[in-house]
């Protein structure tokens, strides 16, 4: 286990006053040693801590002065200072498995860890659940948390995982619901294992064992040109309408008899099958936005300015592998605010008037004009979400460039996995001096998945937030 680091110390803030300086290790907080941000924000909460720190070789004791609720003003290294807890299913779908050769090591590792659940909205499956995480689960108020359910059959749910823990271990998620704890599901469903009639069972047995879920989504595999696994194919247009056509018969099922909708199909199936979105009522708050469910018509609503909740970009698949301390939740037995180094930056996004970035690697002084063409960079599956939308406004100066995802390639067509190779062939292509739009929820930091930044591109690109309003006031400045 290794303490955690000081980052950062807020100007006049307790930890400051006591005489925490960036750089020391924070061994214990009145005699416990945390394991992870989650504890360590309970710990920090009570008033008056006692800090055990080693700076320098030097073990020293400091006494904080400070109420309770108040912050101690410290920014610490990591979301985890104990073992991540790995994975150890072996999915065939996983994306994991699927990525080219030299990227991060940190977006290799597979997690399986209830508590990145909790601070990031990963999905866990539970096999590696004990009872101690149950106690603490309930004891900390980690709720909601996100479980990966994939099929209700024990023996199909083992072969979906590849583990032969996967079926008994659906018996914490009764457990988790039991002590009402928030759950949100999800099930990767792949063409010829786990749809048609699986599928169909799987709702079944939800409604049967799990009706308390919050929210259930339905989603596709993603699949890579790096895929080896001969059963992962990608889906057909009729079997997207199939699954469609399953998820809307349980809708009207679980509204008789729960009096919510409780499962939705994402995005994209419904891309695939060439379905319109449903209206937005229908998926009832958006619980399952961050995991492609009902992005797009909110995506619409703020575009056309009829909403005032500006959502959120969806996380990603590497969300927690980077970090990003907008991604924390917030609850009532404190602020989990996951820090920067080892996890996702903080997107860049320039604010209101974002300034352009890139060109070559270089500083660019000239600016296009406010009032050059505009071009809206995003992915294949984006541009058929945002193409309608930019026509109807009306502005034959805006178009979108739908970028092709050749790095990953396969089946993967969503923004937020645009690297800066494919973005820079796709700008190369444009003419130089107009404005290009990129979506921030491709970087972190300045930094593509790739490794490459927004400097290397080859044109100047704004980054704007990744929701409707933000891409039309950024439309509208020209």
């Amino acid at each position: 286990m290794s303490a955690p680091r000081v980052l950062a110390v807020a100007p006049g803030s307790p930890a400051l006053r006591a005489g925490v300086e960036v750089g020391d290790e924070v061994l214990a907080v009145d005699g416990e040693t945390p394991r992870d941000i989650i504890r360590w924000t309970w710990l920090t909460d009570e008033p008056d801590p006692t800090l055990d720190i080693r700076r320098g070789g030097l073990d020293l004791t400091l006494d904080v002065e400070k109420a309770a609720g108040e912050p101690l003003g410290i920014d610490v290294h990591s979301a985890l200072f104990d073992q991540l807890r790995t994975c150890d299913n072996h999915c065939e779908f996983c994306f994991i498995y699927q990525l080219p050769p030299g990227l991060r090591k940190s977006l290799y590792l597979k997690d399986d860890d209830y508590r990145l659940s909790f601070l990031y909205g990963n999905f866990t499956t539970l096999t590696r659940f004990t009872e101690a995480d149950l106690e603490r689960v309930i004891t900390e108020g980690l709720s909601p948390l996100n479980v990966s359910i994939h099929a209700t059959e024990p023996a199909t749910r083992n072969e979906m995982l590849r583990n032969r823990r996967g079926g008994p271990t659906l018996r914490w998620l009764r457990a988790l619901l039991d002590h009402g704890v928030e759950v949100h599901g999800q099930v990767v469903c792949c063409p010829g294992l786990n749809d048609g009639a699986i599928l169909d069972d799987t709702l079944a047995g939800v409604l049967d064992r799990f009706p308390e879920l919050a929210s259930l989504c339905v989603v596709p595999l993603g699949i890579s040109k790096y895929n080896t696994e001969a059963r992962m194919r990608p889906t057909t247009q009729a079997e997207a309408a199939a699954v469609v056509d399953c998820v809307e018969d349980w809708q009207a099922v679980y509204q008789t008899v729960l009096g919510h909708r409780l499962v939705q199909a994402s995005d994209e199936y419904y891309l695939l099958a060439k379905r319109p979105f449903p209206e937005a009522e229908t998926y009832e708050g958006f619980a399952m936005h961050e995991d492609g469910v009902g992005m797009a018509r909110t995506f619409e609503l703020e575009f056309n300015g009829t909403t005032e909740n500006v959502t959120s970009p969806q996380a990603g698949f590497f969300a927690w592998a980077d970090g990003s301390p907008a991604g924390a939740r917030y609850e009532a037995a404190g602020d989990y605010a996951a820090p920067a180094e080892g996890y996702r930056a903080v997107r860049v996004t320039g604010g209101a008037g974002p300034a352009p970035v890139g060109g070559g690697g270089v500083a660019v002084a000239l600016k296009p004009r406010r009032s050059a063409p505009v071009g809206i960079l995003t992915g294949t599956a984006g541009a058929l979400i945002v193409g309608p939308l930019v026509a109807a406004f009306g502005r034959p100066d805006v178009r979108v460039i739908a970028v092709e995802n050749q790095f990953f390639g396969g089946t993967t067509s969503v923004t937020g996995l645009l690297v800066g190779e494919d973005v820079a062939r796709a700008l190369a292509a444009e003419p130089a001096g107009h404005r290009y739009l990129l979506p921030d929820v491709c970087l972190s930091g300045d930094r593509f998945l790739d490794g490459t930044t927004v400097a290397d591109l080859p044109r100047p690109v704004e980054i704007i937030p990744t929701d409707g309003a933000a891409l039309r006031r950024a439309i509208q400045e020209s």
